[in-house]
């Protein structure tokens, strides 16, 4: 096997203490080192990848683009190693670990609320979840399980369907009173607000009762349904929110729709599990006890959708 030139974790956390600190003199204070080995460390790094990753200044460091770049997953290497580090700082040898990462919204709105009967049968499991908003690696980034939003075909992954959503518009109740917005009208005078890994949205909500509408890319973009829900509630304007994750809010009156239109899609919720892991216990009793769940109390209400055919 060809011998893999990597940089070691040392050199690895001099370079992200120097640019931590924009000083090797500083950073070797912290590393208890001398700062000439902090440079030449760093000097090693940049050697390894063939670029600078700092300009030096009379009294000061810069980084380079290059060096910002690599900082970012120079950091992640680290965290990466300490939390390996400390699960079997502190594994028992009696317990499973389960890694499973999550749509934030979903995670926190769905998912907590079915977690803590799941960890109550099983004491010895320890779960670490994280959450996910852009595309990232099942297989790289070593998870057993991750919930995704979409089609149900990924390669190399076991996927198991929890279920759909019936999007719909809404809005804060004082927001729609003073706009007494029209849908027919594109709720023209609306501030339509967009989540951004669903762009089109809009665009298949109008689509689906014949609207034209030359808005329905426009408006303020956010990251998560989480940001989406808060902004609305405090009457920014105008959102298409899964209606499972705004019950509580349309049930207090926090919200309230803004049409009777409800928009589905063929997308899900997906349990998804790289294929060798599927029937590893621990993994296969996570998906099993959530695909239940899911089956007992689905989000959806058929008699009342309106379905769409095009995925957003």
């Amino acid at each position: 096997m060809k011998a893999r030139h990597l940089p070691s974790t040392v050199t690895i956390q001099c370079f992200e203490t120097a640019a931590r600190h924009l000083s090797f003199t500083r950073a070797a204070e912290e590393l208890s080192i001398t700062q000439s080995a902090v440079s030449k460390q760093v000097a090693q790094l940049e050697d390894v990848l063939q670029r600078k990753l700092f300009r030096r200044l009379r009294r000061s460091l810069v980084l380079t683009p290059e060096g910002a770049l690599y900082l970012s997953e120079a950091r992640k290497i680290l965290a990466q190693l300490e939390m390996s580090t400390n699960t079997i700082q502190t594994w028992s040898g009696q317990g499973e670990v389960l890694k499973v990462a999550t749509l934030p919204t979903f995670g926190s709105r769905w998912l907590a609320r079915h977690l803590p009967a799941f960890l109550e049968a099983r004491p010895q499991l320890t779960l670490q979840l994280t959450d996910r908003v852009e595309a990232f690696d099942v297989h790289g980034e070593g998870l057993d399980v991750a919930v995704f939003h979409g089609h149900g075909s990924w390669p190399g992954l076991e996927c198991h369907r929890l279920f759909g959503e019936e999007v719909v518009a809404v809005a804060a109740p004082h927001y729609l009173v003073e706009r007494q917005p029209d849908a027919a009208r594109a709720f023209g005078d609306c501030r339509l607000l967009h989540l951004a890994t669903r762009p089109a949205a809009w665009h298949h909500w109008f689509a689906g009762q014949s609207i034209r509408s030359e808005r329905s890319y426009y408006g303020t973009r956010v990251e998560t349904f989480h940001t989406l829900i808060q902004m609305l509630i405090n009457g920014a304007g105008l959102g298409l929110v899964p209606r499972f994750l705004i019950d509580q809010e349309l049930g207090s009156g926090q919200l309230q729709l803004a049409s009777p239109h409800v928009l589905t899609t063929p997308d899900a919720y997906y349990l998804v599990t790289p294929e060798a892991l599927g029937e590893q216990p621990h993994v296969r009793h996570f998906i099993n006890y959530l695909v239940e769940r899911a089956a007992q109390s689905p989000p959806l209400t058929p008699p009342h959708t309106t379905p769409h055919q095009r995925a957003q």
